[in-house]
């Protein structure tokens, strides 16, 4: 009998509980009767499919899942591509496929990159040298580690950013303290990277593809090309603000422990010379990583090369590493797969609520609802929805499926479509609540200093911050020239 109370008092209801309600979500929705047709302002119907109503039913459940952890987030992944196929919603091709598209591979070979950074000791070195010139305060540390994320996401792709900068803020970590588990401290400084590299990727285009799909959008729409330093004029102080603003965000809920560490720039330049002279090894890896950056970065701007495409160029980088034996086997298995599938998944669910047409049919089921409101209050209002989608779905994708409604919608309330295109490059930039909303929200992750349930619940304030400054930004834009109103 003792045994029996035992093993029930150590079951996890709270766990079984969530299981429940993700999979209470996707019945009621996936056998729920038919829903009725979106109609856009034109006046066209769009039906939402079984298929469509079953790509929400998944999402829901996903959701649910990823945000409350009741498995591991790399097997939720594996669970929605599973349901497309069971209940039929896309073939197993299509469903499964996903799971190794060219953005999923772009992530493993920028975390890839991240563990050359380690195993070299160019992560050890550049840590020290940071320290050296931030000082000893955590409040200093703090900004040190954010600027630098933010401003290398000018001129590399985000995710490869947050790979780069994650050992280097575990090197960091580790002078903070040498107790195992969380710590103020430790939450604020990777998920502080997180915020802080989607704040900083939307200063260029060079951080993210968001910018490229969206200004095509835009010319398709609308007829006027913007050029790559219309974008930098623009977005430079909202993306500034955002980086100073999470700062003293950061400082608020996750205050460091500790002041200052004392004697912490003095143990950084000790520690700093004793690693001695920068070895072969170092400066290999080092070509190599700096040299897939820098095509990366120009290749747009050189005719010869602009067709190479960005994950093959990441993935030479990987080959390399392995060519001239910076990285062995046992490399390859301690990359962290969980992550690999949790943006397998994303990328799943993704294309699954845009082929079955289930995203575009909740695009203009909420647009719509604004279309006779104050133009600033429909501005917002695309913010929000993409805001809230890119956290689910590749911002690519909630860009694609809201900003040619929102387009069409525009001169009706006499808003001009630059403000739409700005603003939700802004918000699509920065997914605050869901790991899966962009990749170094889950390289943070696997720092192990936060719970999904935790970045969610900061996410909420971050969010709210993040709406206030893009309509402050509305007003700023208008005073930097951008037109504001097509009337």
């Amino acid at each position: 009998m003792t045994t029996e109370t035992t093993n029930l008092s150590t079951v996890d209801w709270k766990r079984i509980l969530f299981i429940m309600i993700g999979v209470s979500l996707f019945c009621i929705v996936n056998y729920s009767p038919s829903w009725p047709d979106a109609v856009d302002p034109t006046g066209q119907r769009f039906l939402l499919s079984p298929e469509g109503k079953g790509a929400i039913a998944i999402f829901l459940l996903a959701g649910t899942w990823w945000v409350f952890e009741v498995v591991p987030i790399g097997i939720t992944s594996l669970t929605l591509g599973a349901l497309q196929v069971l209940f039929m919603v896309r073939p197993a091709e299509k469903a499964l496929k996903d799971f190794m598209t060219p953005s999923v591979l772009f992530i493993f070979g920028s975390l890839v990159i991240g563990m050359v950074f380690t195993k070299t000791g160019l992560t050890k070195r550049l840590a020290y040298k940071m320290l050296a010139i931030v000082g000893e305060k955590t409040s200093m540390i703090y900004l040190g580690c954010f600027v630098v994320t933010a401003a290398l996401t000018h001129i590399m792709a985000h995710t490869a950013v947050a790979a780069t900068m994650f050992p280097l803020l575990m090197t960091i970590y580790g002078m903070y303290t040498d107790e195992e588990g969380p710590t103020r401290f430790g939450k604020g400084l990777f998920m502080g990277m997180a915020f802080v590299a989607g704040a900083g990727s939307i200063v260029t285009l060079l951080g993210a593809a968001r910018g490229a799909v969206a200004i095509g959008f835009f010319k398709d729409i609308v007829g006027r090309e913007v050029t790559f330093f219309e974008i930098t004029y623009y977005m430079f102080p909202v993306g500034w603000a955002m980086t100073f603003l999470l700062w003293g965000f950061f400082m608020i809920f996750f205050k460091p422990e500790k002041k200052q560490i004392p004697g912490l720039r003095e143990k950084a330049k000790t520690l700093g010379k004793a690693m001695g002279g920068v070895t072969r090894q170092e400066i290999l890896a080092a070509t190599i990583i700096f040299s897939c950056i820098g095509v990366m970065s120009v290749k747009q701007f050189i005719p010869a090369i602009s067709q190479l495409d960005k994950n093959a160029i990441i993935l030479v980088s990987t080959v390399l590493f392995f060519v001239f034996k910076i990285l062995d086997i046992k490399d390859l298995e301690s990359i962290p797969w969980n992550i690999i599938l949790l943006f397998g998944g994303a990328m799943s669910i993704g294309f699954c609520l845009w082929e079955t047409g289930a995203a575009q049919w909740l695009a203009i089921n909420w647009l719509t609802m604004f279309q006779e409101s104050h133009w600033f209050v429909f501005v917002m209002s695309i913010a929000f929805f993409i805001m809230m989608m890119t956290n689910f779905i590749m911002n690519v994708a909630a860009i694609a499926i809201s900003l040619p409604v929102a387009l069409v919608i525009a001169p009706y309330l006499g808003v001009a479509p630059e403000v739409i295109l700005f603003s939700a490059l802004v918000v699509a930039g920065m997914p605050f609540l869901l790991l899966v909303g962009a990749a170094p929200n889950a390289i943070a992750y696997d720092s192990k200093q936060f719970t999904t349930g935790e970045f969610f619940l900061y996410g909420i304030p971050a969010s709210v911050l993040l709406m206030v400054v893009t309509g402050a930004s509305i007003f700023l834009w208008g005073l930097m020239g951008m037109p504001i109103l097509s009337n």
